[in-house]
């Protein structure tokens, strides 16, 4: 696999260039506008096809002849290949891309091979922009002038933080008055809580990380130098101590901050951030942390994530104890429960809102103290879509590359508001380029599509304390064009459709295995059929379970993509796949440090992404991590499985080939079994009970 270039010419038409469109499958393709030709890159056409058994098929049996146009890629002569005893195609023998001519496109289709239809307005920009791409003067003027402003951080903070202990107090001062508590335990539970999660947390965090993570504590002496004199400024001028800094061990790029206040924060990197930024990207990174530390961001959202903990252990507890006053009855033990929970649920989603919130601020602080909001959006780039560069690792991150002891990667949920981004969804965590990699501007656009297009992102947003990487890079570039700087990018394209059809039937199929025996036994009820007729709802639920299963975990074949070529795909999501088989190096652990991670990192010449390796034991998964998961490091693998998105790309595990020994996942397996063994069992009851048996 080769670099493909940032800009493209067509092959057939001298100095036309290639331009994105978008396809009804929702993946963005080149195109031609003046021939109408369509570039696919490595097995793109796969997305296209109804059968992708038969056009793999006829690929491989394919006539190979020489070619005499150029590819968009190399510029070098392409093959010929006749298709289909008839139709010729064109293929970059370097790259493995495909190019249509619009004859060819049309012949193929009535063959029903492909089904391809382009829209070449998908990719339409807003702004007016120079012959080199670059903004005019007033377009850069109106883009700075068009950002959100953030709010006022203390007043915002101090505000939500009133409403948040406000409900908690109404909700322990009903619960004083209703006899279930004294005053003094409404007290305890509140002061106790407070002070044990805010003294301790970072001390027990120190013990983890040194227990169970690859963590070394460094000394600023030990820093490189550039990083060392970098903090120190900031800290000097923030009136702050040089933080304690700590580095795992680990290739896969990260950062959080915790502690009590800006003047005892620890800031932890990964080896991944030295390897894979270059000296104004890391600084970017660090710059960020020191934000959250600067802002008192550890002391206010501890503050915060109290009052969801503490309604739900008061929801748990009103389950179990009897009041001692005068309403001493289950209707208002229950009553007590749901508003407890009521007000977590409220509450979390308050926590969560203020934890992205204060994410940008942060992005805001490190932009204005670097100088170079750009910095940290191209770090963001790396860390949280893991798109590669153009160019090749540089010498010192092909030598820590080569290391025996490979990226292993912590789950940083405990300080995941906190980190550079979210830890629950850190599915795709590095770049295959080094810090002097050029971002393809193409791959990138095709992976902020996805979070600023489909429906799911917004909903997955919503239950992060990360905002969308998307959203960042925007308000990044939106701050870098007010300081008279080029955005890194800009996304000013127009959805080419709503993909709200999409969501829904997503959305049915997740809930399909839950609503099919609701919807069996109302309709049994309204009938007034006998009880007997109520083991049709175990039936139901297995075959809604089996629906889901077949939808979820669409088989057949899994042709070879690109981590690039997935990301551009904007139909996928945790229920949407796309099965695929993905060729590279494992890099690192799912968990970086963590001694038991069963996950992996793998790299091709496009990006990073992540496996999710699955059992349905998950005692299985552990004891693999942990006695055999060490063995893949450095090996050059082939991963076949589903390719998801939710928020974050990753691949679900089918088959991990490492050097000749296959291994399976089998979640898949067990869910076809569950699904029809309750399908049968369910019709089964249902017989026995109707002949007295």
């Amino acid at each position: 696999m080769i670099d493909r270039p940032s800009a493209m010419n067509c092959p057939r038409c001298p100095g036309a260039e290639l331009v994105a469109g978008m396809t009804k499958q929702g993946v963005e393709v080149d195109l031609c506008r003046s021939c109408g030709g369509v570039w696919l890159d490595k097995g793109e056409i796969s997305y296209f096809a109804r059968s992708t058994k038969t056009l793999v098929a006829e690929l491989a049996r394919a006539k190979v002849s020489p070619g005499v146009l150029p590819s968009p890629v190399t510029g070098r002569p392409m093959q010929r290949l006749l298709l289909f005893d008839g139709i010729e195609v064109d293929r970059c023998q370097e790259s493995e891309g495909l190019w249509l001519d619009k004859g060819e496109l049309a012949a193929i289709a009535e063959r029903s091979a492909v089904h391809l239809q382009v829209e070449p307005e998908g990719a339409r920009q807003t702004l007016e922009r120079r012959p080199d791409g670059g903004l005019t003067p007033e377009s850069m003027r109106r883009y700075a002038r068009d950002t959100r402003p953030l709010p006022n951080l203390f007043l915002r903070s101090m505000s939500l933080l009133v409403l948040l202990y406000g409900m908690l107090t109404a909700l322990l001062i009903g619960l004083v008055e209703l006899g279930y508590l004294t005053d003094l335990f409404a007290l305890v539970i509140g002061v106790g809580f407070a002070l044990i999660q805010f003294g301790l947390g970072p001390f027990l965090m120190d013990l983890s990380l040194s227990w169970f993570y690859s963590l070394d504590w460094t000394s600023p002496d030990e820093l490189p130098p550039h990083l060392r004199e970098f903090i120190a400024k900031v800290c000097q001028q923030r009136r702050m101590r040089f933080p304690r800094m700590g580095v795992i061990n680990d290739g896969a790029p990260n950062a959080f901050t915790y502690g009590h206040m800006p003047n005892n924060a620890r800031i932890v990197i990964t080896r991944g951030l030295y390897d894979l930024l270059d000296e104004r990207e890391l600084e970017a990174v660090v710059a960020h942390e020191i934000g959250h530390a600067a802002q008192w961001d550890m002391l206010l959202l501890t503050a915060a994530q109290l009052v969801p903990l503490v309604a739900f252990y008061i929801y748990k507890a009103a389950l179990r104890v009897r009041g001692k006053g005068r309403d001493n009855t289950a209707g208002a033990r229950i009553a007590v429960a749901v508003g407890a929970y009521l007000i977590y649920i409220v509450s979390e989603y308050v926590v969560l809102w203020l934890s992205r919130t204060r994410e940008y601020k942060a992005d805001n602080f490190a932009g204005r103290v670097t100088g170079n909001p750009n910095a940290l959006a191209s770090a963001l780039v790396k860390i949280g879509y893991g798109l590669a560069g153009r160019q090749e690792t540089p010498a010192r991150g092909r030598e820590r590359a080569n290391e025996t002891e490979r990226s292993r990667r912590p789950s940083l949920e405990p300080i995941g508001a906190l980190g550079i981004f979210d830890g629950k969804a850190a599915r795709a965590l590095a770049i295959a380029g080094g810090g002097t990699a050029t971002l393809d501007p193409a791959h990138l656009k095709g992976a902020m599509r996805w979070d600023l297009w489909n429906p799911w992102a917004k909903f997955y947003e919503l239950q992060s304390t990360h905002p969308l990487i998307a959203n960042r890079l925007d308000y990044l570039s939106r701050q870098a064009a007010a300081m008279n700087q080029p955005p890194l990018v800009i996304f000013d394209e127009r959805r080419p459709e709503s993909y709200w059809d999409e969501f829904f039937v997503d959305l049915t199929v997740l809930v399909l295995p839950y609503a099919l025996p609701l919807l069996v036994a109302g309709l049994l009820a309204a009938s007034g059929q006998p009880a007997r007729f109520y083991w049709l709802a175990l039936s139901a639920f297995g075959l809604g379970m089996g629906l889901r299963t077949w939808f979820s975990y669409r088989g057949g074949d899994f042709p070879e993509l690109t981590v690039a070529g997935l990301l551009r795909n904007v139909k996928v999501s945790g229920v949407r796949p796309v099965p695929c088989t993905v060729r590279g190096e494992v890099i690192g652990r799912g968990q970086p440090g963590l001694i038991w991670s069963e996950d992996a990192v793998i790299r091709d010449r496009t990006g990073l992404i992540f496996l999710d390796y699955r059992q349905p034991l998950r005692i299985w998964e552990f004891l693999f991590g942990l006695m055999r998961r060490s063995s893949l490091d450095g090996a050059n693998v082939i991963a076949t499985g589903w390719y998801r998105r939710a928020p974050v790309p990753f691949v679900e595990l089918r088959t991990l080939n490492a050097d000749g020994v296959t291994r399976g996942c089998y979640v898949m397996h067990v869910k076809w079994f569950v699904a029809t063994l309750l399908a049968v069992l369910g019709l089964f009851l249902w017989m026995r009970a109707g002949t007295g048996a």
